[in-house]
C-alpha cells in the first residue's frame, strides 16, 4: 500500500481539511515583490465564510480528494507565488475536485467556478451589464415625465422628486403656475452590473479566494492571452462605472455569491490585496501560447493506480477493498477496462455503491454491469 507523503514544514495545503492555522500562515505571508497587490477591502463587504449550502458542497467534493507528494509540492509553489494552476490530465482524474480540496482544506469559503465554452469571453468572468434593462428602464422613466402626464400630476411629481431646496422652489413655482421643466434622471446603473466569478475572485480581500476556471481549452483562442493581464495587474476596469466616475465615484454592485451582497466599487476599479488561488484545469485538447504558460505553475494529474484508488474508495465510501473479494474485481476490471481507453475516478465509485446497494449481485450479470458502469469516456467504444 502507497503510504502518504510525510509533511513538509514549508507546507501550506495538506489535502486533510485541518487547515486553520495554516491558513493564518496563508493571510500572513509574504508575496513576490512582483505579486504584490495594494486593493484597499470594502469594510462593509463581507465575503461568504465556512458556512452555508455553498460551502457544505465545497466540503463534500474536496474532502473526497487524496493528492501526493508532488501535487502537494505543486500546489504550494503555486501558493507561496501566487500564481494561477494550471492542471491539466484526462477527464475524470479530479483536476475540478482539486480545486475544492484546496478551499475546503484552508478554509477559504466555497469555491467559484466559471465554466468556459467556445463562446466565453473574458468579460464573461468580470462582469455582467444588463445593458438592455436599464435602457427599458429609461424608457419607462421618461414616461413618466410632465410632458406625459397631466399637468397637476407632473407638477406634484416634478416637487416630489426634487431635493431639499429645489424641492420647495418646484412646489412654490408650481403652485404659482409657472411652469416646471423636469428632467428625468437615468436609473441607477448598480442595478444593472454584477461581477462575475473572475471579477468576485478579484475584489480586494484579507484571505484569497479560490476560483475554479474550468476546461480553459474549450475556450476561444484570444481568451488565454486575455487572461494575462488580469493576472499581471491583479484587477481591471469596468468602463460602464469609469465613465460615471465624476458623478458617482462610489457605486455598489452584487458579487458571483450574490447580487444582493453589495461591494462598492470606486472609480470602476477592482484592484486585489490578496492574488486569487486560480484553478485553471484542461483535458489537454489544444495547445497554449508560452506567455500564458510562463505565468501558471502547472500539474499534470496522472490516472490512479491501484493502491490510491483503494485510499479514494475508503476516503469516500468507508469500504476497505483489500478485505472483500468483489470490491478487488471491481478495482481489477477498472483498470484493465482503463487500457481501451480513459474512465472516470467516479465509474468506480459508482460501482463500488451499487454493490453496497446490493445491486447488480448476480454473477452472471458481471459483464453487463461493467459495461453499464464503466463506459469508455474516450477510444473506439466511447
Amino acid at each position: 500500500m502507497e503510504a502518504e507523503a510525510v509533511a513538509k514544514d514549508w507546507w501550506l495545503y495538506h489535502g486533510n481539511g485541518e487547515g486553520a492555522d495554516r491558513r493564518a500562515r496563508l493571510e500572513a505571508g509574504s508575496p513576490p515583490p512582483w505579486r504584490d497587490f495594494g486593493g484597499a477591502p470594502d469594510p462593509h463587504y463581507a465575503p461568504p465564510g465556512c458556512a452555508g449550502e455553498a460551502w457544505r458542497r465545497t466540503v463534500l467534493r474536496g474532502e473526497g480528494y487524496l493528492p501526493d507528494e508532488q501535487e502537494k509540492d505543486v500546489v504550494n509553489t503555486a501558493l507561496h507565488l501566487r500564481r494561477p494552476l494550471l492542471v491539466t490530465g484526462k477527464p475524470g482524474v479530479g483536476k475540478s475536485t482539486l480545486a475544492h480540496s484546496i478551499a475546503s482544506d484552508l478554509n477559504l469559503g466555497p469555491v467559484l467556478h466559471w465554466p468556459i465554452t467556445s463562446r466565453t469571453v473574458l468579460r464573461d468572468g468580470l462582469y455582467l451589464y444588463d445593458a438592455v434593462g436599464r435602457l427599458q428602464e429609461a424608457g419607462m422613466e421618461q414616461l413618466r415625465t410632465p410632458g406625459g402626464l397631466p399637468a397637476a400630476a407632473a407638477g406634484a411629481g416634478a416637487a416630489a422628486r426634487a431635493g431639499a431646496g429645489a424641492g420647495a422652489a418646484a412646489a412654490a413655482a408650481t403652485a404659482a403656475g409657472a411652469p416646471v421643466e423636469y428632467t428625468p434622471r437615468a436609473p441607477s446603473i448598480s442595478r444593472y452590473l454584477r461581477l462575475g466569478p473572475l471579477g468576485t475572485a478579484l475584489l480586494p480581500q484579507d484571505r484569497p479566494r479560490v476560483l475554479l476556471v474550468d476546461e480553459i481549452d474549450k475556450s476561444d483562442i484570444d481568451l488565454p492571452g486575455d487572461l494575462l493581464t488580469v493576472f499581471e495587474d491583479g484587477g481591471f476596469l469596468i468602463p460602464e462605472l469609469a465613465r460615471l466616475a465624476q458623478e458617482d465615484p462610489t457605486v455598489a454592485i452584487g458579487t458571483d455569491d450574490d447580487p444582493d451582497a453589495v461591494v462598492r466599487i470606486t472609480q470602476g476599479r477592482v484592484q486585489c490585496r490578496y492574488f486569487p488561488i486560480v484553478v485553471l484545469t484542461s483535458n489537454g485538447e489544444r495547445d497554449f501560447p508560452p506567455a500564458f504558460l510562463r505565468r501558471c505553475v502547472r500539474l499534470r494529474l496522472e490516472p490512479p493506480g491501484p493502491d490510491k484508488l483503494a485510499r479514494i474508495v475508503r476516503r469516500r465510501l468507508g469500504v476497505d477493498v483489500a478485505s472483500d473479494e468483489q470490491y478487488q474485481d471491481l478495482v481489477r476490471a477498472f483498470l484493465d477496462r482503463g487500457e481501451d481507453g480513459d474512465l472516470a475516478t467516479d465509474q468506480l465509485l459508482n460501482a463500488i455503491q451499487l454493490r453496497l446497494a446490493g445491486a447488480w449481485s448476480a454473477p452472471a450479470d458481471r459483464e453487463r454491469f461493467l459495461d453499464t458502469v464503466m463506459q469508455h469516456l474516450t477510444g473506439p467504444t466511447a
